[in-house]
């Protein structure tokens, strides 16, 4: 008999919630963590009071009653709204694309007029496009103008997307923006689901729910002694990398990461909004995440003197970097492909998370699919 069930390599939303359910199950788990600290990417850290998301803004949304009602079964979840705004050359609009928008991109104030602008702007879009002998959308510029129109497009998605991918709108396939989300309403919250909000007292308190009497060991990195930790217990659950699991036999997968440069400000309140998106491409940063409003309303945000905020730079990932954003694109997919039929294959490992999946989740999807799972 081996001392453990299972050994969770991660300590993620995934590892976390498959750990607990195990437990409920009278399962004998060990969750092991090569960062000094659990919770994977949802981690905070309090800095002046304020639970900092140190891997960038977590919002947590679902429509699932039943996985709503697990996370707020851990801890209570606050009312947060998430209503992210636009800074465009020192303008601000709101998103997402709604009436707000619209009215302070034209000044159009009816939904008729709005449906008017962005159908003029899309019809005079598809017909350039026509002359130039191009029947369908080959880039993500062309599928982005001719779903929105110009004057959107290029003050609130070109320079943005630009950013955050690293290449030209013209160099992306048209794949990647599918739909854009408009809405002809006044309505800035940005998710459609029914249920949204973050943890209070912020996301440890989550993970640490989750954990609650289950072993736990940090700053272990299953990869430097995996001879031990593969014959500890009858199986694992592996939340990291599937091509380093594998020893990138087929070759290494691609990702876009996040760089965060950390600033505290002698005021209570610098930008007066969770979420303010920079679309120029000639600032450097995506967006600034001013953390204490995700938390703190009214009042509270004044009563706090200072505030904590966040600039994020998108980048190329290489090694050593933290992997963030999968790049599912032909040459990844067809990459992953390869390593799926290996996992597909294992008897005695659990392969769960965006990295051991390669598949960019959602926090509430990921909680999700853990529900359903059956423990053995």
């Amino acid at each position: 008999m081996k001392k453990y069930d299972y050994l969770i390599v991660g300590s993620g939303l995934f590892g976390a919630t498959f750990a607990y359910r195990a437990k409920q199950a009278g399962k004998k788990c060990l969750v092991i963590d090569k960062r000094q600290h659990l919770g994977g990417n949802v981690y905070c850290e309090n800095i002046e009071g304020i639970n900092v998301h140190k891997y960038g803004a977590h919002i947590f949304h679902t429509s699932n009653k039943e996985v709503w009602n697990f996370v707020n079964s851990i801890v209570e979840f606050n009312r947060y709204t998430n209503s992210p705004v636009a800074n465009y050359k020192g303008k601000l609009y709101n998103l997402p694309f709604n009436m707000n928008t619209f009215y302070q991109m034209w000044g159009v104030i009816t939904p008729q007029q709005a449906k008017e602008k962005i159908e003029e702007q899309k019809a005079a879009a598809v017909e350039s496009m026509k002359k130039s002998g191009i029947t369908e959308p080959r880039n993500l510029e062309e599928q982005a103008i001719s779903l929105i129109g110009t004057d959107i497009y290029e003050a609130l998605i070109k320079g943005y997307t630009e950013k955050q991918w690293g290449r030209k709108c013209t160099e992306l396939p048209a794949f990647i923006i599918k739909r854009l989300p408009v809405r002809f309403v006044y309505d800035n919250n940005y998710f459609n689901d029914k249920y949204q909000g973050i943890p209070v007292g912020g996301y440890n308190k989550l993970i640490d729910g989750l954990l609650e009497g289950i072993e736990v060991k940090t700053g272990v990195d299953f990869f430097e002694d995996r001879s031990y930790w593969e014959n500890i217990a009858e199986r694992i659950v592996f939340t990291g990398k599937i091509d380093e699991f594998y020893d990138y036999r087929f070759g290494k997968l691609e990702y876009r990461t996040v760089r965060f440069e950390e600033e505290i400000h002698d005021c209570s309140n610098y930008q007066g909004n969770a979420v303010v998106n920079y679309t120029e491409k000639d600032v450097p940063y995506t967006r600034i995440i001013e953390h204490k409003h995700f938390e703190m309303f009214g009042a509270e945000v004044d009563n706090c003197p200072k505030t904590v905020i966040s600039k994020e730079y998108s980048t190329e990932w290489k090694d050593g970097m933290e992997p963030y954003y999968p790049v599912n694109d032909e040459k990844n997919n067809t990459l992953y492909a390869k390593y799926k039929v290996l996992a597909d294959r294992e008897e005695n490992v659990i392969f769960g998370g965006r990295l051991a999946e390669y598949k960019y989740y959602d926090m509430a999807p990921i909680i999700e699919k853990v529900l359903k799972f059956q423990i053995q």
